[in-house]
This record gives C-alpha cells, structure tokens and sequence, in this order.
C-alpha cells in the first residue's frame, strides 16, 4: 500500500493521508461523501480537515507517490504514458481536467505506479487566439510537463524510455523540444504538409506494406470483440517547423525534426464495423517489419490509463460524484483517488503473475498472513479454483481480490470493477485484523 500522501510538515497530516487512503480503499468503491468516506463523524472530520488543510497540496501527494514508483523503474524499458480526462464540466466552459503520467513496463505491460500527475482548471473563450498564444501558455503545455517525470525515469535507472500519446499529444513542440534522454511515440492527428508536393498522411499511404499482424480486439461499448488483420507500413519523414503563431521565435526550436511514422490499417473489417486505423509518429528508428510491430505493441499499451480513468469514474470511485464545491479540496480527493485507483490498476495489470511483482507494491509485507489465511478459505476443490501464485507475489493479492469481488475461477478474467470491488472487502478485513492485533486484554 501506498505508505503516505505526503508528510506535508506535520506528522498528523501524514497520518490523516494515510488514513484517507485506507478508508478509500476499503468504502469508496462505486462512489462515496466523505460523511461515508470516514465512516463516523470523526473520521469526516479528520478527512474533511486534512483536504482542506493549505499545506496539503495535490503535487505533494504526487511527489510521494511518484518517489515510490521511481524504485521500480531500474534495467526497464518503461512507457511513460500520458493522457487528460474530465473530472468536472459545468457545461459554460468551465471544467476541471486531470493529466497523469504512469510507468508502465514494455516487455510484459505491468503498472509500475504513478509517475507525475498535473491538475488543471480550464475556462473557455481563449479558442480565437490559440494560433497566437506560445504552446506552454496553451493546454498543449501540459503535454510537455509530462516528459519531465517520463525524463526522471531515466535518471532512476530505466533503459530506455518511451513517452506515449494520443492524439492531443501531436504537436510540432512535443518532438522538437523534447528531453533528448526520452523517445516519443504519438498518434498522428495532423496531416501535416511535408514539402510543396506532399503531406504526411499521403506520404505514409504510399510507403511499402511490411507485412501484416493479427490483433484481439476487446469488446467496448459499440464494437464487439473481434480478431483484426492490419497491414503495416513505416518509414523516415521529416516534419518541418509550422509558419504559424510564434512557433519561430521560441528559443531552441529546429527548423525540423526527422522521425518515423507507422500505419497500422484494418484489412477487411466487419461489414458495419469501424475499420482500425492508426498513424503513429516516433523516434525510435523503424527499419523493418519487426520494429513496426513492437511500436504498434507498445502503443496499445496505451489503453491501461483509459482503464484507470475508467476505474476512477463510474466504473469504479466514481470521482465526478463527489460533492466537494471548493476546487483546492477536490483537487486533493481528485488526486487521492488517482493514487487509490492505480492501486486496483496495478493488480489488474499483473492478474496472471508474469510479471511477478512484489506483494508490496500494493500492500504492506505485514498482510500477507491474513492474506494468505483469506485465500485458503476462498479456494475450491478444483485446480481452477485454487490460487496458482507464491505467497509474496501481487498476483497471490490480485486472485484473492478477484474472488471477494465475485469471480468464480472461470468465464474469463477478471477487470477493474471486479477486483476494486474485492480490494474495498480485503482492506476492509486488513483494518480489522490490524485494531485485532493491537487490543490487548488486561
């Protein structure tokens, strides 16, 4: 479990930190007040107090958390993968926006944790001078920030490190003045103009096919889950400096900058079915057919913080619900909440046990007895209803959650919803356990 929030100058608000964290992770599954959250009117009190409390500050709470995360990064490949999501919107351009950064491992795909987080309040009217306005002034910024955590996975020791972006991370900026010690990978949005002849999208269409990849598709709302052919191309271009808005006078800002682009098209998709299709710029050199692959590889990976957000919305902590007005202190919730659900997202992530990772990158060394002694009483008779993992290893946690959450061992694996929903029953039962250990009869 995460060991504190932030130690914010004061020892009772570390304590009031972690309890937070506690309580979210044992009550606030499928939403919650914090009347709820705390559980008597003590506990809201001490939560409400700790929220609202000026030394307590979300980028605290990330620093904390992101420190613990930088342990795990050494020997690794690791994708440092960035996206925004909405966690308010009043519908008169007034929104409240969150944009984390997660480390997550390219070889096998585990969460690794939190590498940086930013949170932002936007309000509209600035849309007619967004052409005029420097891109650290704009929401863009936000995507360069997001290189600098990806920049201190490096120093902590990783290998290599990819940042991964949607389609909002596409612009000029983000290749040209990027953190040399951190390689891109972004879909493409603009069809850029190359030269006076060409743009990028006809550019890419016309590179040789490489050869051609089957990928299992998951079921989401609107497409069923399917099995697509996609034929790959890839190839150098070079993407000039846009003539637009101040572009030419920032400080440091190439001319130009040489990267690969990559297409990933669908080959014969359903009748009705929307055709895959992805254009995706990076860094790293893609000379054949098996370094195509691999990118296309690691940007699917790019679906795990869509999982998160998932799990912090209705699917699971349902944070859009929570009645805090003021924007400091749910900045705050927003933030704990964040770190809360990276924790589910993490034993999701390593549910098979490949990439066997240490029981304590969610839980305390001190649970695994209870643990343990849980999961002996949720096994069957069958093999497929017993726990296949060691005793030390997130994925011995991860089963035990499954089964509290609901799954029986069999009709597929189990996701984010079930697994959060039996990670609020285990911390509920750990709480327990620890005030047992700590009465003594005289």
């Amino acid at each position: 479990m995460v060991d504190s929030l932030g130690h914010f100058g004061d020892a009772r608000l570390a304590r009031g930190g972690k309890f937070l964290m506690q309580r979210l992770t044992s009550v606030g599954q499928r939403g919650f007040t914090v009347r709820r959250l705390g559980g008597s009117r003590a506990g809201e009190l001490r939560i409400t107090r700790f929220l609202r409390n000026e030394r307590v500050t979300a980028q605290e709470m990330v620093r904390t958390v992101a420190a613990q995360t930088l342990t795990r990064v050494a020997g690794r490949h690791i994708l440092a993968i960035q996206d925004t999501t909405n966690l308010r919107d009043d519908g008169t351009q007034h929104s409240l926006k969150l944009h984390p950064v997660i480390a997550v491992d390219a070889a096998d795909g585990a969460l690794l944790g939190l590498l940086g987080a930013s949170l932002h309040e936007r309000h509209g009217g600035q849309k007619a001078s967004r052409k005029e306005r420097p891109v650290t002034e704009k929401e863009s910024g936000r995507w360069l920030e997001g290189t600098r955590p990806a920049a201190a996975a490096k120093a902590a020791g990783a290998v290599t490190v990819t940042g991964v972006a949607d389609r909002e991370g596409d612009f000029y900026e983000a290749f040209a003045l990027r953190d040399p010690q951190v390689d891109l990978l972004i879909r493409a949005t603009q069809d850029r103009r190359l030269d006076a002849a060409d743009k990028l999208f006809a550019r890419i269409a016309a590179m040789a096919e490489l050869g051609r990849v089957k990928l299992d598709l998951p079921p989401v709302p609107g497409r069923a889950a399917r099995t697509a052919i996609l034929a790959l191309r890839a190839g150098p271009v070079r993407l000039p400096r846009p003539q637009r808005r101040r572009a030419a006078r920032i400080p440091g800002l190439a001319p130009f900058v040489d990267v690969w682009a990559i297409e990933a098209r669908e080959i014969d998709p359903p009748a009705q079915a929307e055709p895959l299709h992805w254009r995706l710029l990076t860094t790293h050199p893609v000379a054949d057919f098996a370094a195509a692959k691999q990118q296309v590889a690691f940007y699917r990976r790019r679906w795990i913080i869509e999982e998160l957000f998932r799990t912090m919305k209705t699917k699971g902590f349902n944070i859009e619900a929570v009645q805090i007005a003021d924007t400091a202190p749910f900045f705050n919730m927003a933030t704990a909440t964040l770190i809360a659900a990276v924790e589910v997202m993490q034993l999701v992530r390593d549910r098979d046990g490949l990439a066997q990772r240490p029981l304590e990158d969610v839980f305390d060394a001190e649970d695994m007895p209870l643990i343990a002694a849980v999961s002996a009483q949720l096994e069957g008779k069958t093999e497929r209803q017993k726990n296949p993992h060691p005793h030390d290893r997130l994925a011995f946690a991860t089963w035990v959650c499954a089964r509290l959450g609901g799954w029986t061992g069999y009709y597929g694996k189990p996701g984010p919803i079930v697994i959060a929903r039996g990670l609020n029953q285990l911390r509920t039962m750990l709480v327990g356990w620890r005030l047992g250990k700590d009465v003594r009869i005289g």
